[in-house]
């Protein structure tokens, strides 16, 4: 059993830490490098939703990205004090039609959707909560 919490604020110079922390993380854990870009571009995109949209003030937020590897599985739950946003009642975007026919958003969702095999949103006590889990095997 892995776990790791990363704490970071809601700057946009965290996603380079957060990236980098994770790729170490992954080394550690011994997970494989496509997992990692996938799980990073998750990250990335959610992270990135939290700090450009999820808070009406300029404060400082803390965003916790806690993480585990249990039996083949990675689970990663982050939680933000931002605006409620639940992602997962959003379509995804329709990656059929053209860039100029497609409306603005929803290919992060998409991505997180199509990258992990389960996610789940609650709100609890004033954040929001997002549990993703991937089944994956560690490089030898």
């Amino acid at each position: 059993m892995a776990e790791k919490e990363i704490k970071i604020s809601n700057q946009v110079e965290q996603i380079a830490f957060l990236a980098e922390a994770l790729e170490n993380l992954s080394d550690e854990w011994n997970i494989p490098m496509n997992v990692t870009l996938n799980l990073n571009l998750v990250l990335e995109e959610l992270v990135s939703n939290i700090i450009f949209y999820g808070y009406e003030d300029t404060n400082k937020h803390e965003i916790s990205i806690h993480l585990s590897f249990i039996n083949e599985t990675m689970t990663v739950r982050l939680e933000d004090d931002g605006k409620e946003f639940n992602p997962l009642l959003y379509a995804e975007a329709d990656i059929h039609l053209s860039a100029e026919d497609r409306n603005i958003g929803g290919l992060g969702i998409f991505f997180v959707r199509k990258m992990m095999d389960d996610i789940c949103y609650e709100r609890r006590n004033n954040r929001n909560i997002l549990t993703m889990s991937k089944s994956i095997k560690p490089t030898e």
